[in-house]
């Protein structure tokens, strides 16, 4: 019962829209049903390396970042961190994966709790922080790779000042494997994160073998720390003082919950409530919180006691590298090599769990939202959106590392502090007290922690807000472009109307009249039997030949598509359709083309002509979903149906 005929889609443009799935394409024009792709799906744990080569990354320049804010209180400093890490973020990102288990993440929860027009621009803004966050991952990463590998002292010299080029080749490739499919990214994430934690565990045993087996080390370190802060309580005050400086340790949590499509369900599980997912997706959040936080701990004590404090800072040899600093000092220049490519290939693939973030975010919203095109809803075409813009953002930033440090940190906390507050509000709708206290203390915390990094890095608001206007301006402008069309999934009818349309039918032409209706409880007879009189005087509609009342009543207007359930009552003698939809135009035309076939009649029509300001009534049309609905309606059918012999017939009185 498909309104458009089959379109063969070939070559290039074939497999960019592979996914969109025309088979079971709605049935009228609508969003795209992607297919659900099972083979992708993986293990836990596997899909934990895709989002842990952007969380276990960081330990390239975590442990130089807290001994250059916190200096010999670094490991107090990165306790603090352990502890908001384990107590605050752990909790609050398996309640959103418990709630939200389809990778909508954080702003999935807040669509339910901000409904209308307000919970979509919350949204968009939302996305704007969540765009920032990933997109930065993905250059800041790649941009540090392509750092490493200039100062590499065995790449040849004529790469030295080609950092743009050699970031831009790094992203290509990222968004290469990507456009071959999520199979191969999850398959590489398993492999560089396996290396690269072993390699970790080397350093890190190394580091404490030759900590605890030198003379005076451990002693010297705690005699500066009483020395530069006094007591035990002043220690612990600069380290919470500080702590913010460390935040881009909490990166990887909301790529945690925004991955949960790839983990592998059972078969037959409940699509709202797919346990099993649920469940590795909050063993995926606990395993990489407790490695990192056990790295964290470890090198950030073995850094800033085996490591002069001169060479953390800017030009010095363990500046933002100090764990590859120790493997080339305590392994010899051969594991520290080894240590070097590891560290340059996962900073590049870290890349790998902010796209796969972006890829199952973004068509989660824009498009169903009717603010991106239906070709968004598939991967290809995102993935080479996503890289045209980092390519841009590289530019932009000149592929400095430091200069994106900002809006990566900016992005990480609003994203963080988002999903702490809306578990909280989650806890306190069901009435779970002690959870809203403690929800409530983490997102104070995280309240105080982004508020802190604005006012310390301002450029990352600045960026954030670049993302979030231009977001906004696209998804209104396509919201615009796309209103003419029916917006329907898909349209049924209970069996009374079915019953009722094939009734008229039988007659040899189907006539339906539009009523204007706010709720079901305004109805009265009189209404309908003023409408049918005017009706068939002003548009000359025979005696003998019943009509039908079609009713559209409008119960959220920011919706864009959604399925149509038409019901049908009688009242006296009067028979009626109604239908709960976002607009009435796209409706009613979506309707008489399911009327049209089912019972093979091209069905009329009547409107009466609105009054106001024709401008006004358009406005009213794309925000609230009325306006002027008779020429409106009639646009929409011009555009799904070419020939016009096929068109319902529109009808208008004076």
């Amino acid at each position: 019962m498909a309104t458009t005929a089959e379109r063969p889609r070939a070559g290039i443009k074939s497999w960019l829209l592979q996914g969109a799935n025309e088979d079971q394409y709605s049935r009228h024009p609508g969003p795209w049903v992607k297919e659900t792709e099972e083979s992708h799906q993986r293990s836990w744990w596997q899909v934990m390396c895709l989002t842990g080569v952007d969380y276990f990354s960081t330990l390239g320049y975590q442990p130089g970042i807290a001994a250059v804010a916190a200096g010999v209180l670094s490991p107090m400093a990165t306790l603090v961190l352990v502890i908001l890490t384990l107590l605050g973020a752990l909790p609050v990102y398996r309640r959103v994966a418990r709630e939200s288990p389809h990778g909508g993440g954080s702003l999935a929860m807040f669509t339910h709790a901000l409904p209308r027009w307000t919970g979509k621009i919350f949204i968009l803004v939302l996305l704007g922080f969540a765009a920032t966050d990933f997109v930065i991952t993905m250059t800041l990463s790649a941009a540090d790779g392509a750092a490493h590998i200039v100062e590499n002292p065995l790449v040849p010299h004529w790469l030295s000042g080609h950092s743009i080029l050699i970031t831009l080749v790094l992203l290509a490739l990222l968004a290469a494997i990507f456009l071959k499919g999520f199979a191969e990214a999850i398959s590489i994430a398993v492999g560089l994160v396996g290396v690269y934690l072993a390699l970790n565990v080397v350093v890190a045993a190394v580091g404490l073998w030759h900590v605890f087996t030198a003379s005076g080390l451990v002693v010297d370190w705690t005699h500066a720390m009483t020395a530069q802060h006094g007591d035990v309580f002043a220690m612990i005050g600069v380290s919470l003082l500080v702590f913010p400086k460390l935040a881009l340790g909490l990166s990887g949590f909301e790529t945690g919950v925004a991955v949960m499509p790839q983990i592998k369900s059972a078969p037959g599980e409940p699509g709202d409530n797919p346990a099993t997912r649920i469940a590795g997706a909050r063993k995926l959040l606990t395993t990489a919180a407790l490695i990192m936080s056990a790295f964290l701990i470890v090198t950030s004590f073995i850094t800033v006691v085996l490591i002069p404090e001169k060479e953390f800072q800017t030009g010095g040899k363990a500046n933002g590298r100090a764990l590859a600093y120790l493997a080339h000092e305590y392994l010899g220049n051969g594991f520290g090599t080894v240590y070097d490519i590891s560290t340059i290939a996962i900073l590049w693939f870290a890349g790998a769990s902010a796209m796969a973030g972006l890829l199952n975010l973004v068509p989660r919203y824009l498009p169903r939202f009717g603010m991106a095109p239906e070709w968004a809803r598939t991967t290809r075409p995102l993935v080479l959106v996503f890289a045209l813009i980092s390519f841009g953002i590289t530019w932009y930033f000149k592929a400095d590392v430091d200069a994106q440090g900002g809006a990566y940190a900016t992005g990480v906390l609003v994203l963080i502090t988002s999903a702490a507050v809306a578990v909280t509000l989650s806890a306190a709708r069901k009435r779970e007290r002690g959870k809203t206290i403690g929800f409530g203390i983490v997102s104070a915390v995280f309240v105080y922690t982004t508020i802190l990094n604005i006012f310390e890095k301002p450029e990352g608001v600045q960026l954030a807000s670049l993302f979030i206007l231009a977001i906004i301006v696209v998804s209104f402008i396509s919201r615009a472009r796309r209103a003419f069309e029916l917006r329907a999934i898909e349209v049924s009818f209970d069996d009374k109307a079915a019953w009722l349309i094939d009734k008229i039918a039988s007659s040899g032409a189907i006539r339906i009249v539009t009523h204007d209706l706010d709720s079901r409880e305004d109805r009265q007879p009189d209404e309908y039997r003023q409408k049918e009189a005017e009706q068939r005087i002003e548009s000359h509609i025979p005696a003998q030949e019943p009509i039908l009342f079609l009713e559209v009543i409008v119960r959220d207007a920011s919706e864009f598509s959604t399925d149509l359930h038409v019901s049908a009552v009688e009242l006296d003698c009067y028979k009626i359709l109604t239908v709960e939809a976002a607009a009435i135009p796209n409706s009613v035309a979506a309707i008489l083309l399911a009327i049209r076939d089912r019972t093979g009649l091209n069905p009329h029509v009547y409107f009466e002509w609105t009054e106001g300001n024709p401008l006004t009534n358009l406005l009213k049309f794309l925000f609230v979903g009325e306006g002027e609905v008779a020429p409106v309606t009639r646009e929409i059918l011009r555009r799904a149906v070419r020939d016009p012999h096929q068109r319902p017939h529109v009808h208008v009185d004076s």
